[in-house]
Formats: structure tokens, sequence, C-alpha cells
């Protein structure tokens, strides 16, 4: 016979509807974590990072030159040379140049030739990055200054 301090024990009907509810609830958990999660981005660009180029005189107007270490695409025209990250702005994949702008191979995301969002998940443009001369006389691009989109650098 139980005595009056010993806890009854659970009958194995109410155990397994417990058990089966703290899944449910663990389940909706890890759920919503996940959906949160997708809301930021997995890879972040790098930010602070300075880099050189070249002379502007060694970039023929017209052409463009991809710099893949730095995730980079720049661009000579008459109006000057720009540079245009090549970070999806989605989730930060790496966007591969294309004849109509830019496509991202991991999500789907298009862009324009001016970094503008054509389609997919990309929630914006891609970043158009500040080109400057320094004090040699060689172009130095900074990957944590945005410029306006459109904005060249007149050598």
């Amino acid at each position: 016979m139980p005595s009056r301090l010993e806890p009854e024990p659970i009958p194995r009907r109410d155990f397994l509807g417990l058990a089966g509810l703290w899944t449910a609830a663990l389940a909706i958990f890890g759920s919503v974590v996940g959906m949160v999660r997708l809301t930021k981005p997995s890879v972040l660009p790098e930010g602070g990072s300075r880099f050189r180029i070249g002379r502007a005189e060694e970039i023929t107007p017209g052409t463009s030159l991809t710099l893949p270490e730095q995730k980079v695409l720049v661009t000579s025209e008459e109006r000057g040379i720009s540079a245009i990250s090549l970070v999806c702005t989605h989730l930060g994949c790496i966007v591969s140049p294309t004849e109509n702008g830019f496509s991202c191979p991991c999500h789907g995301s298009g862009f324009g030739p001016d970094g503008k969002v054509l389609g997919g998940p990309a929630p914006r443009a891609l970043r158009w990055l500040e080109v400057t001369q320094a004090v040699d006389g060689r172009l130095v691009i900074d990957g944590s200054r945005e410029v306006e989109p459109g904005t060249f650098y007149k050598a």
C-alpha cells in the first residue's frame, strides 16, 4: 500500500500524452528559430577592406575587370570608373556576370547591369563601392563604403 508521502505513479496513457505535447512544442520552437534565421544572411560581406587596383590609365574605357578575391567588378567607361560588389544581397552568394547583368547561382536572383534587382528573392540592389585615388596615383576601392548607384570616379 503506497504511503501518503510517495507520489502516485503516472499512468502510461498520461505519460505518452505529455511526451507528445513536449515533442510538438520542441518541433514548433525549432521551426520558429529556423524561420527567424532565414531573414538574416548567413554570409556577410567583409567590411573595412580597402585594396588597390592599379592606375586609372591602365584600365581601358569600355572594359570590365573582375576581382574574384575581393568579390568586385570594376568597370571603366568614358564617364569614369565604378566598382560593384558581387555579393548577393539575399544570402551572400557570389553573383556571376551575364550579358544582361548579374545572376545569383544559389537562389536565382537576377540583377541588371547597374545592379538593380530584376527578379528573385534579393531584397535590394547590389552595392556600389567607393573608388578613390591614393597619393601614389593608384585607384583604391573601399569595400566598407557604399555609394549611390551610378557613381563613377572621374580619373
